[in-house]
């Protein structure tokens, strides 16, 4: 009887996934990855006070990294002292948690500067969850009820090197199959069996490159689909099908904080560093190795905050430490107009607004047009917690939207707000 219950919870669960999946968002920077979301019916602009707060919890544990919302759910990774770092779901409804699943000890918790924290976002796949840990625990457990269904170290099983600050990835899923980077000589990037963990393949990138802090980007040009990511040595792109190693670029070296995701469309990348303070578009061409990656424009005080960078139509916007946020011509660098805003912050898009999650742990909505900067409401979140991490420490978590909520995080404090036209 038991297992007859759980099966048709699991079959319910997944069909309410179903239905609402478009409104979702279920991984790192949404739907497609891309830091946007097809949601409409959003408000176009804000009260002064802010949209209207539903809930606050403030006990759901510190983080840096973003929720993913499906269905009834919010899944998002914490960590409680430096022994457990874990996965858990929380209700839409009023944020109480309904499980929690360990994932293992915290990655590297004598870094310098101090950091150690939960940083990735879960992926959610149907019925599964894929979460990814500080430490190199990726884990594959069922979303409903939280129960492990495989989990790897890439530590211990791949060799892997992370940075200074452990893992930060969000994983990506590809198919039948889940991708994240170990990092290391063996193993670089690996591509395993979503279903079982199985190894599919591992890509040893030439010089053994230690991971870096971004997520990979699904790449598709010069005929071949890549697993593009930014590496401690450099960005790189490999062939999703084998793994091979394919290019390389070098122009943003120089820091060790390569935390910016790639922000792809066709044969070009964008690609930032925060503390190189530079920005570059590349070309993916075939050449007679495989795949050559060639500058189109590398230029300083574009978007490059490790908040992120949103394509929408021909325009990219994002954030600048020293020059706020902008709207620059993707294919040319041109820069369209600059505003101090609220500095530097995380970034997407939904329903013709620039959604913003300031590091000074302010919000604000922003037109997305490259014609002038217009800005549509902006507010404070009540009761935000105490940075005690570090000196540079700041609200590091990328703003979510799904099915007409708004969700705001800051270490151990979840917002969520009503922002659905009425």
């Amino acid at each position: 009887m038991k297992v007859a219950r759980l099966l048709c919870l699991t079959v319910l669960f997944a069909m309410v996934s179903l239905m609402s999946g478009a409104l979702d968002w279920p991984q790192f920077r949404g739907p497609q990855r891309i830091g946007a979301s097809q949601e409409s019916g959003l408000l176009g602009e804000w009260p002064k006070e802010g949209p209207r707060l539903l809930w606050q919890m403030k006990d759901i544990d510190e983080g840096y990294g973003a929720p993913a919302v499906v269905g009834e759910r919010v899944y998002l990774i914490s960590i409680k002292g430096l022994e457990n770092e874990f996965v858990q779901a929380l209700s839409v409804k009023d944020g109480k948690q309904i499980w929690a699943t360990s994932l293992g000890k915290v990655g590297n918790p004598n870094q310098q500067p101090p950091y150690p924290k939960a940083r990735s976002t879960p992926t959610v796949d149907g019925s599964l969850l894929y979460a990814f840990s500080s430490d190199g625990d990726l884990a594959c457990v069922e979303a409903a009820s939280g129960k492990i269904v495989w989990k790897r170290n890439v530590r211990s099983d791949f060799g892997g090197k992370p940075g200074i600050w452990a893992y930060a990835e969000s994983p990506l899923i590809d198919g039948d199959a889940v991708v994240v980077t170990p990092g290391g000589s063996d193993a670089t990037i690996v591509k395993l069996n979503k279903k079982s963990g199985v190894t599919i393949w591992k890509s040893a990138v030439p010089g053994g490159d230690p991971a870096g802090y971004s997520s990979i980007a699904l790449v598709e040009a010069a005929g071949r689909k890549q697993y593009v990511q930014f590496l401690e040595k450099g960005l790189v792109g490999v062939d999703a099908a084998t793994g091979q190693f394919l290019w390389r670029y070098t122009g943003m070296v120089g820091s060790p904080a390569n935390m910016c995701m790639p922000v792809p469309r066709g044969q070009y990348v964008y690609h930032a560093n925060t503390r190189r303070a530079a920005a570059a578009l590349l070309q993916l061409k075939p050449s007679q190795d495989g795949v050559a990656a060639e500058q189109v424009y590398l230029e300083r005080d574009l978007p490059n905050d490790i908040g992120g960078q949103v394509l929408v139509g021909d325009y990219l916007y994002g954030t600048h430490a020293e020059t706020g946020l902008a709207a620059v011509e993707f294919l040319t660098g041109k820069v369209r107009w600059r505003a101090e805003g609220i500095g530097s912050g995380s970034i997407f898009y939904a329903d013709g607004r620039l959604y913003l999650h300031g590091e000074s742990g302010d919000v604000a909505l922003v037109e997305a047009t490259p014609e002038a900067y217009r800005e549509k409401g902006r507010f404070t979140p009540p009761g935000q917690p105490q940075h005690t991490g570090g000196s540079m420490e700041k609200a590091w978590a990328y703003p979510v939207v799904a099915n007409g909520r708004l969700y705001i995080r800051d270490l151990g404090t979840l917002w969520c707000y009503d922002v659905k036209k009425r």
